[in-house]
């Protein structure tokens, strides 16, 4: 059997987003889907706006707002890896609301061959895609909002390839007045109905909470996520953080409770929310402490970017920092068709 060094390549690519990502199949599914979402940390599930990629993350924010809107996305993710999203939104009637549909695909390029006694072989590549349709229903006289994405998803490593299906079901509560919102999302349930070989895998499953508020005569909105709630210790202990004194005694690198906790946690505002430019920041607390190099100043798991306005088109750009050694920049444009 063939050993491609690139496929290992390949995997690796899975673990830089998160260490917990490599524990299933189709880790490109947790990337964040805009520059919005990248800008404000990677999982914000509170975002409701006119931009259709929002209900990618969560359905249950698909809206009004969307209804003749396209958006496009571009990210140089990590060496030559391509990752892109695009979204559209079209209101069915007034009765029925709204429908978006979207699609992400990642390209991993293209790889030397070599089987197990270090003799080439022929090149190849890798990439995968995923095909969402998404719907919210608004329940009458209320301020709760429900929705479910449908996802087909197809994965091509060398020759073998992968075929799945996942779904997402979330919902949302957004008080008008006071500008909170309430969200919470389980996102890719599901599973491979064809798999790479004979293993089935399992699918990124996660649950996401989300709170966020503008705030009044301020233009300041603030967003808090809760990510990977389905699985509570994500902290592990990293060998090569262990230090050891004169005397050969080792001080664990043991996280601790509050670690533990923090690691969930994701923070994000906008400066001018609601204007022709807006500012965002982010902070992921996981991706810092995962991705960090120790005793160096990485500045991993910041991230930002800003919005500008012309007419019916809106740009964006984020900055996501992973290390010294790595880092990306997330393209976007915004479309008003109407």
């Amino acid at each position: 059997m063939k050993i491609k060094i690139a496929f290992l390549i390949v995997c690796i690519t899975q673990f830089t987003y998160a260490q917990i990502g490599g524990q299933n199949t189709y880790q490109f599914l947790n990337l964040p889907v805009s520059p919005t979402h990248s800008a404000l940390g990677g999982k914000l599930v509170t975002g409701l706006s006119y931009n259709p990629t929002m209900g990618m993350l969560n359905p249950a924010n698909i809206n009004a707002e969307m209804a003749g809107q396209v958006s496009a996305n571009y990210m140089n993710y990590i060496a030559d890896i391509s990752y892109g999203t695009a979204a559209y939104a079209h209101r069915i009637n007034e009765k029925y609301g709204i429908v978006q549909a979207g699609v992400s695909y990642i390209d991993y390029g293209n790889f030397d061959g070599f089987d197990e006694f270090g003799n080439e072989t022929a090149d190849f590549g890798g990439n995968e895609v995923a095909f969402n349709l998404g719907y919210a229903y608004k329940l009458p006289d209320t301020r709760f909002s429900f929705g479910i994405n449908i996802k087909a998803i197809t994965s091509r490593l060398e020759q073998y390839s992968s075929f799945g299906l996942a779904t997402d079901v979330g919902v949302t509560y957004y008080n008008l007045e006071s500008k909170w919102i309430f969200s919470g999302v389980l996102r890719n349930a599901g599973g491979q109905l064809k798999p790479f070989n004979e293993v089935r895998e399992s699918m990124p499953l996660e649950l996401i909470f989300g709170v966020s508020k503008e705030l009044e005569n301020v233009p300041i909105r603030w967003h808090l996520t809760l990510e990977n709630m389905q699985e509570w210790d994500v902290a592990f202990r990293n060998p090569a953080r262990d230090e050891t004194d004169l005397e050969g005694n080792v001080t664990r690198d043991d996280p601790s409770f509050i670690n533990n906790v923090f690691r969930h946690t994701v923070f994000g505002v906008e400066l001018f929310p609601q204007g022709g430019f807006t500012v965002r920041l982010g902070y992921s607390f996981r991706r810092a402490e995962e991705l960090r190099i120790v005793d160096q100043r990485s500045f991993a798991g910041l991230s930002g970017g800003f919005q500008i306005k012309f007419n019916r088109f809106r740009f964006s750009y984020s900055y996501m920092r992973f290390n010294q050694a790595a880092s990306s920049s997330f393209f976007g444009v915004d479309i008003d068709l109407k």
